[in-house]
């Protein structure tokens, strides 16, 4: 692999304002693929911005895909990533559901490995930081016309981050959307692509000025199953069990959510992946079963919800405050990733 060193370096951001996705290192990986030829020249180069033909398909049809991940520094040094081979799996499920060519697994995850060693001096050292990794496909094809691209550029980025939400654990508030939906069985619900991503904006801002945190969407045929809380996947603690959507196509297959299940299953809870309806939150409440709704995700690893709002009426969850559960899946989930815990189910790869 060639790597060309940026010449004129950045100025590293203070770690204790680091924010989310704000800021990004000195290099990034590029690797061209033509029909006919598959996937070739990889290199890592300086980060600069991209040249892109305006008739390029992914300006005009929007084939692309993205994934999410993070480094972490340990204390004694290490760097750990956390289930990039599951990121990376889930980066090739994305690419078939929109046409485009996989990526060799080891290939990926030397060309991540690599460009973290280039810029492991952009990982920040404070407690709860990360370097967030951000790999994305994009179809470069300059043609006017639906079909899949002939040519794609894949590329990682990365970026030193804080907290997600600048509050940290504090319990957020969601609004339930009832008008717009997000995706539908069949289509990219479960795909990690921009379209999904955009479909959302319009409810979120009109959640934000209405002074709410996040949105919790519904099922887009008859507007009453749970599916997603933002872009994150929702659970639901009822009665000592804890009840999260299925993978039915139209929600997110998260990394973190399935290591939430297995870490849940692992301490004996009960666990159920099946349907939940709007109208089942409210009567859990209304009785006194409903003990926590938190949301799972890369990024913010635990959101836990604290209130939550529906057609008017709003639910005070576990009195507005961070729940046990939710409290111990954080604990356990970044202790693993910072290695304060003992990785025991084999999710930690050390960079090196």
């Amino acid at each position: 692999m060639q790597i060309t060193r940026n010449q004129h370096p950045k100025s590293k951001p203070d770690q204790d304002s680091l924010g989310f996705g704000q800021y990004f290192t000195d290099h990034m990986f590029l690797m061209d693929y033509e029909k006919g030829k598959g996937w070739q020249n990889p290199r890592i180069v300086p980060y600069a911005p991209l040249p892109l033909d305006p008739a390029s398909m992914v300006l005009h049809y929007g084939q692309e895909v993205f994934e999410g991940l993070k480094v972490y520094r340990t204390s004694s040094g290490k760097l750990n990533f956390f289930r990039a081979i599951d990121n990376i799996r889930r980066f090739n499920n994305s690419n078939e559901r929109l046409s485009i060519p996989a990526v060799d697994e080891n290939l990926f995850l030397d060309a991540m490995t690599q460009l973290v060693l280039t810029d492991k001096d952009w990982i920040p050292v404070l407690p709860d930081t990360s370097l967030y990794i951000r790999p994305f496909i994009i179809a470069t094809d300059p043609f006017l016309g639906v079909r899949s691209s002939e040519r794609y550029l894949f590329v990682i980025i990365l970026s030193p981050v804080g907290a997600y939400y600048a509050d940290g654990m504090s319990p957020t508030k969601i609004l339930v959307e009832d008008e717009d939906v997000r995706a539908v069985r069949g289509g990219l619900g479960f795909a990690k692509t921009g379209a999904n991503y955009a479909a959302t904006i319009r409810a979120q801002e009109r959640a934000n000025l209405k002074g709410f945190t996040q949105i919790l969407w519904l099922d887009a045929i008859e507007r009453k199953y749970i599916e997603e809380v933002g872009t994150s996947n929702a659970f639901f603690v009822m009665g000592g069990t804890v009840i999260t959507p299925p993978l039915s196509g139209s929600i997110l297959p998260g990394i973190t959510r399935d290591s939430c299940l297995a870490i849940l299953r692992s301490w004996g809870v009960p666990v159920e992946e099946r349907q939940i309806s709007i109208e089942e939150i409210i009567d859990a409440a209304d009785n006194g079963q409903l003990e926590e709704i938190f949301a799972s995700g890369t990024a913010a690893v635990i959101s836990p919800v604290g209130e939550l709002t529906y057609r008017g009426r709003t639910l005070i969850i576990h009195g507005n405050t961070v729940g046990p559960t939710a409290q111990k899946l954080y604990d356990t989930l970044t202790g693993i990733q910072w290695g304060r815990l003992t990785d025991t189910f084999g999710w930690i790869t050390e960079v090196k």
